[in-house]
């Protein structure tokens, strides 16, 4: 077997390398201790680039195109091995082809969630996905920095190292960012644009250049996403017409349900126009209810025919309470609740004045001396 391998390599004088894989970055031709032909014919297609290595040290870089092997195209090699004159014996040095078409669809995301302190929720965990595409710029460096002696080298020995570099990059420009949780969907080309540039001089160090860098998606919890949603509601809704809506449906199925009060009659237009009152005493709120409360009640029903009716407002404990008949008002009198300094307020006086100068009130007392003069 090592016998047929020899021949073989004696006799093969054509150097090339069809890639059948979509992943492979680098692969180093193999040869029979290495030797190469002088003369021999070097193939590199569109999409790669060879590198010379001698004895560890980077040599000649081909680019597309077929080379013939000597001493005039391989100049370095030539310098290295010492040849002045040039040779006509194999020589041995190593042969990587290097593909330097643009690998895509490459992913990467976060193992573990990244914590993010924001001002309204406070700490959140978020995640994050997406893709990136790069190609190799500078093979002799990618070999010496990445590949090392590898026979190959593929996107999959490489993505751990650079998913590690976008993570990072990723969670330095959103801390840096420090924008609301719920703006990162709207700002996800801002973000890829910014780690973008990063990117590219984290993969200059190796010979690598991104062209490009994608961010689809950052995700966060369940329930900060759903508390999110009911904010932006709220934010958007107009309370006093959503009332209005909700009372203009509520009339409406009343004025459908024969056994309602709009059944009786009051029907859908009244039912609407009941929705808009509605509406309106909700929107006056609580200070409509207040100033009604400290006014007093003018409109109560006017006395029967031929018979005179007492109606007073007594102040208790500094609110308006009433109004009281004569009946009531002597109740309140035997109770200790009405006393004569009490201020007291009828329909007719123009302010509120003591219960004992009021001439209708004798009676409420009945034979009850008045207090004593101070003496």
């Amino acid at each position: 077997m090592n016998l047929f391998r020899k021949l073989a390599g004696e006799f093969i004088d054509i150097i090339e390398f069809l890639d059948p894989t979509q992943n492979t970055i680098v692969h180093r031709f193999e040869r029979y201790q290495n030797e190469i032909k002088n003369n021999a014919k070097l193939v590199v297609r569109e999409g790669q680039m060879a590198v010379f290595i001698n004895e560890g040290q980077l040599a000649d870089v081909f680019s597309p195109g077929t080379h013939t092997l000597n001493t005039q195209n391989l100049p370095i090699l030539a310098t290295l091995k010492g040849w002045k004159y040039g040779f006509n014996s194999p020589f041995k040095a190593e042969v990587y082809f290097v593909s330097t078409k643009t690998f895509i669809d490459q992913r990467w995301g976060t193992k573990n969630p990244i914590i993010l302190n924001d001002d309204r929720f406070g700490m959140i965990e978020v995640r994050s996905f997406g893709t990136y595409t790069f190609k190799i710029a500078d093979p002799g460096k990618f070999i010496k920095e990445i590949v090392g002696t590898s026979g190959t080298f593929t996107t999959d020995q490489i993505n751990d190292q650079l998913r590690s570099a976008i993570v990072t990059r990723f969670t330095d420009s959103i801390g840096e960012a420090n924008l609301p949780i719920e703006t990162y969907a709207a700002n996800l080309n801002e973000l890829s644009n910014a780690i973008f540039a990063y990117m590219k001089d984290d993969f200059e160090v190796y010979g690598m250049d991104v062209t490009k860098f994608l961010i689809e998606n950052v995700s966060m919890p369940e329930d900060i996403k759903k508390e999110i949603f009911e904010l932006s509601r709220l934010e958007r809704v107009d309370l006093n017409k959503l009332m209005q809506m909700k009372a203009a449906k509520a009339m409406e199925a009343a004025a459908n349900n024969p056994s309602g009060v709009a059944g009786a009659g009051v029907g859908m237009g009244a039912g609407f126009a009941m929705a808009n009152q509605f509406g309106q005493a909700m929107a006056q709120g609580q200070t409509s209810t207040q100033q009604q409360a400290q006014q007093p009640v003018t409109n109560t029903p006017p006395p029967i025919p031929g018979a005179v009716v007492v109606s007073y407002f007594v102040a208790l404990n500094g609110q308006q309470a009433g109004p009281f008949d004569l009946e009531g008002l002597k109740q309140m009198v035997s109770n200790g609740q009405l006393l004569r300094d009490t201020l007291v307020w009828k329909n007719g006086m123009a302010n509120w004045d003591k219960a004992g100068n009021q001439g209708d009130l004798n009676d409420v007392w009945g034979q009850t001396p008045p207090p004593l003069p101070n003496i």
